[in-house]
């Protein structure tokens, strides 16, 4: 998740914490007990033995100041006098002598479906169909072959023109050369990787090839846990942490002969590009971040660091690395991609993708992570139907006129849809509601802060190197006293906008947007919309972009004369439609044809 939570503090409830409740709720039973009912007589609400602290009128009448609501003195005095014996006792599983262990792979009961009853649930056939087998001549220079996408290098792997093995010393050189720039390696697993590539090439000499992946290099965002390999989530109090087990998602690249190299940073606990080891940088501009909190695998992909990286993405943590450091980023539907072995943040948004140079790449490496594995019980059976040379004449693409004529617009957004009808797509304008999308992270809040509890409570989140008011340490405390009330009306809301959705992808294929437009950042995550990121051209800065709400105290770097940064813009499509996604994607790539350049210095 790598929005500033800048809008979030200023509008909402927990923006306003002002004044404090009652103090530590206390876990000690009272000295009256209830009295034993008399049989046939039902259980009422009330009549718990009393818990906790004094709660008086006046309680209650600072705390409204956290929910927004309003009671009269009445109303207060009436809550107030039993709120020991009706409401306390409910934190028992937390606070009370029967505290209820969490263990932390245990999900909520509830479930997300991207998919609304009666609408289509994705492709009715799997199908991958690869670009052209030739891929030319192999470069001469190792730079230049760290540099090929993907689809070439695994050609001239299963032709035997390039072993795995020479590919992961080109990578894990690289890694050593620029990482002191970057910061973007947590742990490099150099011996792991060269046992890895010596039996991908014993297998490919033996005839056993395992298809596109086999022998590439890759990095994984140190939030899918390694066996035997440490797994930190970019966060102090977890920087020693080892697994047992391989993530899902690891065990299937495994299954598909990839080579993993290094295990890449994160924002701490998936937030923005700031993790115990530093700051992850851009590339392309090394005094400004790379955006996060896929920070390490979006600055690793863009530097030539890794053929290809799988980071994730709650709320712009793919989208944001990828539009900042000029790459390409696929994040898949909510339930296709199995999130079993990777760091909760927020059980109903969680989503991990495959991000690497070309739109093709994501698409090959998409094919081998999804589908079910028992483990993740938001993870449906899905089907792809991908074609790299489909047409794309008349897919309808829609746009909203008003968002591509103001910021964070920019020309090359504009470039991008005039570009549509040269490709045989047709424009479509459509418009959303004007409702309030950022309220849905209400969401997002408690359900992060229920993942981070004990950290928060034993204050191991203190430890976080981001203690500024938008980073995690201080939302995790704030979200204690957001309001479960709310929290159903925002998932109440979330089907309302789910259904607004639907309608408007009954008259469109797919939807062109600026990748960091806020609402529909916001409102795709929430509705488990897949969307594909790409470099579609390239904008001047004056200064350098942050993550980070404004800290006057630590302004950011200015430039004259302005420095030029790639920018990208994004697909939207149908939940389960990654291949109308990819196609699309490969004919703008390709009539942009802004996608080799290289960042100067790598």
């Amino acid at each position: 998740m790598d929005r500033s939570r800048r809008r979030f503090l200023i509008h909402s409830s927990a923006g306003l914490v002002s004044a404090a409740v009652a103090g530590p709720f206390a876990a000690e039973v009272g000295a009256q007990q209830a009295p034993a009912p008399t049989p046939g007589t039902p259980p009422a609400f009330g009549t718990a033995p009393a818990v906790g602290p004094e709660v008086s009128a006046a309680t209650l009448a600072e705390a409204e100041k956290l929910v927004r609501v309003e009671m009269t003195e009445k109303d207060r005095v009436q809550a107030a006098s039993n709120w020991r014996e009706s409401m306390a006792p409910l934190y028992e599983m937390r606070t009370g002598p029967r505290k209820v262990k969490f263990e932390p792979a245990l999900q909520p009961w509830s479930r997300v479906q991207a998919v609304q009853p009666g609408m289509r649930s994705g492709p009715d056939r799997d199908r991958f169909v690869r670009s052209e087998a030739d891929p030319g001549p192999l470069p001469a220079s190792d730079d230049a072959i760290a540099w090929s996408p993907v689809s070439r290098l695994s050609r001239w792997i299963e032709k035997r023109q390039l072993g795995s093995e020479r590919l992961a010393k080109i990578y894990l050189e690289r890694l050593r050369r620029f990482d002191p720039k970057l910061r973007c390696v947590i742990t490099l697993t150099a011996e792991h990787a060269l046992d890895q590539a010596s039996r991908a090439d014993a297998e490919i000499a033996g005839g056993h090839y395992r298809g596109p992946l086999h022998g590439i290099p890759w990095g994984g965002k140190d939030l899918l846990d390694t066996a035997h390999i440490r797994t930190t989530y970019g966060a102090e109090p977890f920087r020693d942490r080892v697994p047992e087990k391989n993530a899902a998602v690891v065990e299937r690249l495994n299954k598909a002969g990839a080579v993993l190299v290094a295990k890449l940073s994160m924002g701490a606990l998936a937030l923005n590009d700031i993790w115990f080891g530093g700051q992850t940088m851009n590339p392309w501009l090394l005094e400004e971040g790379s955006s996060g909190s896929s920070a390490g695998p979006g600055a690793a992909t863009a530097a030539g660091m890794v053929a290809f990286a799988i980071g994730s993405e709650t709320g712009g943590s793919i989208v944001g690395p990828s539009m900042r450091c000029g790459i390409t980023g696929l994040r898949p539907t909510f339930g296709r991609v199995p999130r079993s072995g990777a760091m909760t943040l927020c059980w109903s948004l969680d989503k991990l993708g495959p991000m690497a140079r070309t739109v093709e790449d994501t698409l090959l490496v998409l094919s081998a992570i999804t589908g079910p594995d028992g483990g993740d019980f938001d993870c449906v059976p899905s089907q792809l139907d991908f074609d790299a040379g489909a047409s794309v004449r008349g897919l309808r693409v829609g746009y909203i006129a008003k968002w591509m004529q103001e910021a964070p617009a920019t020309e090359v957004d504009r470039a991008a849809l005039r570009t549509l009808p040269q490709l045989g797509m047709v424009p479509v304008e459509v418009m959303l509601p004007d409702w309030p999308y950022d309220s849905l992270d209400v969401i997002l809040f408690a359900e992060s802060a229920a993942a981070f509890e004990e950290i928060t409570l034993n204050h191991q989140v203190d430890e976080l190197r981001a203690q500024v008011p938008d980073a995690w340490p201080n939302t995790f405390r704030q979200s204690r006293f957001l309001s479960a009330v709310d929290y159903v009306q925002a998932d109440r809301l979330r089907r309302k906008i789910a259904n607004e959705m639907a309608r408007i992808f009954s008259e469109v294929d797919l939807l062109l947007v600026p990748s960091l437009r806020d609402e529909m950042l916001t409102l795709t995550n929430f509705t488990g919309h897949p969307s594909l990121t790409l470099r579609a051209g390239f904008i001047e800065v004056s200064e350098a972009r942050s993550d980070w709400a404004p800290d006057p105290e630590h302004p950011l770097p200015k430039f004259n004369p302005p420095r030029r940064v790639p920018h990208g813009v994004t697909l939207i499509a149908k939940p389960f439609d990654e291949g109308v996604l990819g196609s699309a994607g490969i004919a703008l790539e390709r009539a942009l044809n802004v996608a080799e350049e290289r960042p100067p210095g790598f």
